[in-house]
């Protein structure tokens, strides 16, 4: 199935993380480090035929970006009953989207992988995200999406209540679950500090953890401590600047997250952990022209 990807022998309590392996496609590497994109970045974009696959593809390509984590809400149809809607309506939109995700054919998401493997683009990642009203089944579907797009981890912004609820679900498939880290550091259901992403891969040796280095910053604590401490339980970085104390998402090179150190960390210490993109500041130009800055400003740090 994984027709780009190895299994590298990672072995972190007999469980193996997986790979990229170069390919004839793009080549988004830089001295030896993994760049690529959460496809999130690119959330302006139109949808086409109800998705926004061929608009991501389009904007990869003139990025030269080879690999990504795939953005679940831009593979569905918009699934939205809109802010201040009844709890009626909400209830209805939630039905719609589980119909949606538990009878769309398996194909459909093989049809994406096949789009992908054209474009010589890989999908390392799918960014699927269960909340309190998934049911399980909808938790289930959600590996299985994930195997027909030819990903082999799934990477999820949850919660650590709906965590336990998904450990079955990894175990039963063998598949890494990354949890998405944010800078709530009040609520304790949230996945933000370091003892929060413990208590989650003490749940399951399939749990590691998708660290997002801006949020990380702004929540206070210190990025590259935690990659030097924990590189074996990560499976990929999220790149974007904010200021500490809660700061807002700012342009590159503004705030103080340590992009450009962790990249450096990445090439000295030729640890395989992609590290993607996350464009969320407000940029001046469209989502293209902003994701290609960043990407500059990645490969210059790594010159």
């Amino acid at each position: 199935m994984y027709t780009r990807r190895e299994f590298g022998k990672i072995a972190i309590a007999g469980l193996v993380l997986p790979r990229f392996v170069d390919a004839a496609g793009i080549d988004s590497k830089v001295n030896g480090v993994r760049l690529g994109v959460q496809t999130y970045s690119f959330r302006d974009l139109p949808r086409v035929g109800g998705d926004a696959i061929d608009p991501i593809l389009d904007a990869m390509k003139a990025c030269g970006v080879g690999e990504c984590e795939l953005f679940a809400p831009q593979v569905e149809p918009v699934f939205n009953a809109g802010r201040g809607a009844p709890p009626a309506e909400v209830q209805k939109m939630r039905d719609v989207a589980r119909a949606w995700r538990l009878e769309t054919p398996l194909d459909h998401f093989t049809q994406i992988k096949k789009k992908f493997d054209a474009a010589g683009i890989s999908i390392y990642a799918y960014n699927y995200s269960p909340n309190a009203s998934y049911t399980d089944a909808e938790i289930d579907r959600g590996f299985e999406m994930t195997k027909a797009l030819g990903a082999g981890v799934i990477t999820a912004s949850t919660t650590l209540d709906v965590a336990k609820r998904i450990v079955p679900f990894a175990e039963k498939h063998r598949m890494i679950v990354a949890m998405h880290g944010h800078s709530n550091i009040k609520d304790p259901n949230e996945f933000a500090t370091p003892e929060s992403f413990a208590a989650a891969m003490k749940l399951s040796k399939y749990f590691k953890v998708n660290l997002d280095i801006g949020h990380f910053t702004a929540a206070n604590f210190d990025a590259m401590a935690y990659i030097r401490e924990h590189h074996a339980d990560i499976t990929n970085l999220h790149l974007k600047d904010r200021k500490k104390n809660q700061g807002e998402n700012l342009p590159w090179g503004q705030g103080e997250a340590p992009i450009r150190e962790v990249l450096q960390l990445l090439k000295r210490e030729k640890w395989p952990i992609p590290a993607y993109v996350e464009y969320e500041y407000r940029g001046a130009g469209t989502s293209v022209e902003e994701v290609k800055k960043c990407f500059a400003y990645a490969k210059q740090s790594l010159a």
